[in-house]
């Protein structure tokens, strides 16, 4: 049997802030099915919020006021009072009770290919070892090997500058992501002007002509086709043309994947979320989780006028920052509230981050912030974490970490550890010796967790 949710008046109120939930007085938050959200069976879920090309920490969540580093945006308040953010954040402001702020990011990678493998794997690119992206390392922690649906869904990413930090590494391909939408961020290129077309899953239904037996025929004629072939040539290419297969046929013959069919939401829950190609994303990863789904990444590149790399503000860098917070501010707050609302914040961890941070010092013969690794911010929230704090403190001019700062492994450890992961455990590598989740010389931000 399952029971109402029950909602007081604030979350009424943010639903409606958010824009998520102008029909529901029609009593559709009232059927919501709270019993699996709350099940204590129920398995923890990441979404990572990837934005692509570095953000600046000085124009979102670390604002240097009245320092000539700090640029033209103005402060306010948050739910929490003494934490502040950008203007251009209000509705993520108003939910500061459910966020950590995490403002002395350290690292020493300063190229967009090399910080993002980093802050993607924990690990600095080069050597033998192929290590694997954090959606693969959590989804095999947390997915089940014969789920319907992808146990890892990218959605919308920007794999050229680093392909190997958005691949399953040694781990192999059965922990690959499902791709979707990746075209939509090409660089230099249009943005997409249809979300639906471009989050959509490609040849799900059978051919016209084709009916189930039929297919089944074909499907089991090309297994044991492949099987023979790996008998005889096994190698990876093989083996990951056949997961691959096998993967996309156990889709097709589900109807999870109904969940990838975003005309099912209501109008105004989508335009809650924002009608943009990220809005739509995180609408999707809404849908993901809720059927169980253990890791969803969503990446930011794209804003009217923006696409590719779109953080990488060495031109404009306030206009587009402006810009890329808005549609952050929508997509990401209608994301929180939805996920509270149905009973699945508890359950589910949320990420921001990028591969960097941007400069504190401002180019002004081009009005820009160049790439910046030595003192920056990442942000945590939802499930597993303790919101409503700030984490590390740098310097007035923003050129330092004056307190508490976190290395990459500190941050990865930590978000293992919100999702019961536990993150000493190890795994065989492609050298053939074993790798540990994140490295031993990690320390968890231990006040924040839950």
């Amino acid at each position: 049997m399952s029971r109402s949710v029950s909602l007081s008046r604030r979350d009424w109120f943010r639903l409606s802030a958010a824009g998520v939930i102008g029909y529901s007085l029609s009593g559709w938050l009232e059927t919501m099915a709270a019993d699996f959200a709350t099940d204590p069976r129920r398995r923890r879920s990441c979404i990572l919020l990837w934005m692509n090309g570095g953000p600046s920490q000085m124009d979102t969540f670390d604002l240097k006021p009245g320092h000539a580093n700090g640029g033209p945006f103005k402060e306010i308040q948050t739910s929490i009072p003494g934490i502040r953010i950008s203007e251009h954040l209000p509705r993520l402001a108003k939910n500061m009770e459910q966020v950590a702020l995490i403002r002395s990011m350290r690292t020493k990678e300063a190229d967009h290919g090399r910080a993002s493998y980093l802050l993607r794997t924990g690990r600095v690119p080069g050597g033998p070892v192929q290590y694997p992206t954090l959606g693969s390392v959590l989804s095999k922690e947390l997915g089940h090997p014969d789920a319907e649906l992808p146990n890892f869904v990218s959605i919308a990413p920007f794999r050229g500058l680093s392909p190997a930090a958005y691949g399953p590494g040694f781990l192999g391909p059965q922990y690959a992501p499902l791709i979707v939408g990746e075209n939509a961020n090409n660089f230099g290129g249009p943005p997409s002007s249809d979300s639906d077309q471009a989050l959509r899953v490609e040849d799900l239904a059978l051919p016209e002509g084709v009916n189930q037996n039929r297919a089944a025929a074909r499907v089991q004629l090309l297994d044991e086709m492949e099987q023979d072939f790996l008998g005889q040539r096994a190698s990876a290419a093989a083996l990951t043309h056949r997961t691959a297969y096998q993967r996309a046929v156990t889709l097709m013959r589900s109807s999870a994947s109904r969940a990838f069919n975003l005309e099912e939401e209501p109008n105004e829950v989508r335009d809650g979320y924002g009608r943009s190609l990220f809005g739509q994303g995180c609408l999707l990863a809404r849908r993901l989780v809720e059927r169980g789904v253990p890791f969803v990444e969503v990446t930011l590149s794209q804003a009217p006028g923006i696409t590719g790399l779109g953080w990488d503000t060495h031109q404009n860098n306030f206009e587009n920052v402006q810009k890329l917070s808005q549609v952050l501010d929508q997509a990401w707050s209608a994301l929180l509230v939805d996920l509270r609302v149905r009973g699945l914040l508890d359950s589910t961890l949320m990420v921001w981050m990028g591969e960097f941070g941007r400069t504190p010092k401002i180019a002004r013969d081009r009005n820009g912030r160049d790439h910046w690794a030595n003192s920056w911010t990442t942000v945590l929230c939802g499930g597993g974490i303790r919101g409503g704090q700030v984490i590390g403190r740098t310097s007035p001019d923003g050129m330092e970490v004056e307190e508490r700062p976190v290395a990459v492994t500190d941050f990865l450890a930590t978000v293992g550890m919100a999702l019961g992961v536990d993150v000493s455990k190890q795994n065989a590598s492609n050298v053939g010796r074993p790798i540990r989740i994140v490295e031993p010389t990690a320390k968890p931000i231990t006040e924040i967790l839950a």
